[in-house]
């Protein structure tokens, strides 16, 4: 169905960065969530359904008459192998009766350790519970398509920053204390390498993979900033908000301590390898395909800045 509407699964950061990439290309949109619409919110550009990722009969109503479905729905961090499936089944169910191609919003945990870039071609090796829950949920995607099952690809992204990116190590414990000139804690060894994705790359990078067949049957790794360690990276941010740099090493001891009174510091502590070794995602095939680069880090980081001051609300 090439001319059908491009539906989204999840108001997250991803899925609201994919809406906007959508309604630059003036594509029609229409957005998945557990709620539908809240009540009283302004007219959009995009219609707003209620749809349940786990539910079956749900999802295949939510995508009558898609042409591309996107997989941005997330869950709680520490139920990641209860939830994340069903819904994967779910939303890949839908997108199969609607003749739809389904684009998959994921991370980099499937690779486990890597020594030197992880590149796109790298199989699946993970060493934790959460990347062994991404790795299945990929491989089992992919297979799917080789064998005619459904049409599907994969986009994957690092620890991502920008509008609407609160839990993230580059989230709401960084940008608004840069802008107040505080304190930010930081996980891990901040003189690593590690590489951050902008969140409006990532969605803009879904949407073309959602448009190009030759993008069909493969995990790409979409475009990212030059990578920096985490100090240079989190300097650079309070460079850009016109402060003195500030931050604070959280010792592991500490978030051993920690974790087993905090459900997502126990999710948090099997990644914390991510932050301790280099972390570098090469995502030049993408590009070299595509023809789609990152946006330059400095403007990225004052778009997120601005969203920040304009539109962040503390809990």
């Amino acid at each position: 169905m090439a001319d059908g509407v491009h539906v989204v699964f999840g108001a997250g950061p991803l899925g609201l960065a994919v809406l906007r990439a959508l309604q630059t290309r003036k594509l029609p949109a229409r957005l998945v969530t557990r709620r539908g619409k809240p009540a009283g919110r302004a007219p959009t550009a995009f219609e707003w359904v209620a749809g349940d990722a786990t539910d079956s009969d749900s999802v295949r109503r939510a995508c009558a008459g898609a042409s591309v479905v996107y997989h941005c729905a997330g869950a709680p961090y520490d139920r990641w192998a209860e939830l994340l499936p069903r819904m994967m089944d779910g939303i890949a169910g839908g997108a199969r009766v609607a003749e739809a191609k389904l684009v998959y919003g994921d991370n980099l945990y499937m690779y486990g350790r890597v020594t030197g870039p992880l590149r796109q071609n790298l199989p699946s090796n993970p060493n934790t519970r959460k990347g062994q829950v991404r790795a299945q949920l990929g491989d089992r995607l992919l297979e799917a398509h080789h064998k005619g099952a459904l049409r599907a690809t994969i986009g994957r992204g690092s620890d991502f920053f920008g509008p609407h990116v609160l839990l993230s190590h580059a989230g709401s414990r960084l940008f608004p204390q840069a802008l107040a000139g505080k304190l930010t804690d930081v996980l891990g060894d901040p003189d690593k390498l590690h590489t951050f994705t902008y969140i409006d790359d990532f969605g803009e990078a879904l949407v073309l993979l959602g448009t190009r067949d030759e993008a069909l049957g493969k995990a790409w790794h979409v475009p990212n900033p030059e990578t920096l360690t985490h100090r240079a990276f989190v300097e650079r941010v309070y460079r850009v908000a016109g402060t003195e740099p500030k931050l604070r090493v959280v010792p592991r001891w500490l978030v051993s301590i920690l974790a087993p009174f905090n459900p997502t510091l126990r999710e948090v502590k099997e990644m914390l390898y991510q932050f301790e070794e280099d972390f570098v995602v090469d995502s030049r095939h993408f590009t070299s395909t595509f023809g789609k680069t990152a946006t330059p880090l400095n403007d990225a980081i004052r778009a997120t800045l601005d969203w920040y001051r304009q539109s962040y609300q503390p809990a």
